[in-house]
């Protein structure tokens, strides 16, 4: 019996932070890594965190990956957050087989905790972090994992919605983000919605053996969000990106995956230059061109 999570390291020193948003790279969180333990019953190996935001990895001594994270209870939408375990009934797809999981809130904080065990999977992520700037070594073997885990996830139905940054992947979202850059340029109606990974950037996909990790936001979205999302993260090295349209052209020439490309677009071209980098340049071209297709 998994016994109940509790944050208090010990009854004469409990952890009290501020209601202030959380980011799980500026602190240690040992009093989390610990209520993980004694939950799911494991040893974590501190040695393998990778931190992010809103989420640390580490791996167990049972030779599996534990993946903790938080969100604001404003986030907790009707839904639910446990799309990585909903993501285990989806099959064709290459990614870690889910185990079991551990929730709780953490009412100091106003936030949900959760803790998701995993098949550890021993390729690393293509580009850990930052803007990928170089063409990655995959194999042809990588490729026909990649396009055959996208076809079968796009066959697949389901209740719940793409969540990409947490936010719902709606209609409005999509058309607001498009007329912020391009005010009443182009008819922004979806006409194809398909189940979608809803991050698919090169940090959640592993090589020289495919893998899709990170299921946390998946669920329906316009048609080629995800063939979108990662040919805007390549953009960077044209090749690259190009090698990516040519595999999901399908996808990406419909009307829908041209949209997904504009919002993507869209997107890069309102962030900060410090987060857009040499993405920008490329964007903007790209926009450019989408635009003009998509009122042909």
């Amino acid at each position: 019996m998994i016994p109940r999570p509790s944050l208090v390291a010990n009854v004469d020193s409990p952890v009290v932070r501020t209601q202030a948003i959380i980011d799980l790279r500026s602190e240690n969180y040992e009093d989390v890594l610990d209520c993980v333990e004694r939950s799911l019953d494991v040893q974590l190996d501190r040695t393998t965190a990778i931190r992010k935001r809103r989420s640390i990895g580490l791996r167990s001594d049972r030779d599996t990956w534990i993946r903790i994270e938080v969100r604001p209870l404003a986030k907790i939408t009707g839904q639910g957050w446990n799309g990585v375990e909903c993501a285990s009934i989806v099959r064709g797809i290459a990614k870690p087989e889910w185990y079991r999981s551990v929730s709780w809130n953490d009412t100091l904080q106003g936030a949900m905790w959760r803790a998701d065990e995993t098949e550890l999977v021993r390729a690393a992520p293509v580009k850990p972090g930052g803007i990928l700037a170089v063409y990655p070594e995959l194999p042809e073997s990588w490729w026909t994992t990649f396009n055959a885990s996208l076809t079968a996830l796009a066959e697949h139905t389901t209740t719940r919605v793409a969540t990409p940054h947490t936010a719902p992947m709606t209609q409005n979202r999509l058309t607001s983000i498009i007329d912020s850059v391009f005010p009443g340029g182009v008819d922004t109606a979806i006409n194809e919605w398909t189940a979608s990974h809803a991050d698919l950037n090169w940090a959640n996909i592993t090589a020289p053996d495919c893998y899709l990790l990170d299921w946390e936001d998946w669920g329906m979205a316009p048609r080629g969000l995800d063939a979108a999302n990662l040919w805007m993260n390549s953009l960077a090295v044209a090749d690259l990106a190009d090698r990516i349209r040519s595999e999901r052209q399908v996808d990406l020439d419909s009307r829908s995956g041209k949209l997904s490309q504009l919002f993507f677009c869209c997107e890069i071209m309102t962030a900060p230059v410090d987060y857009s980098g040499p993405l920008l340049e490329p964007a903007r071209r790209a926009a450019a061109k989408l635009i003009d297709d998509l009122r042909s």
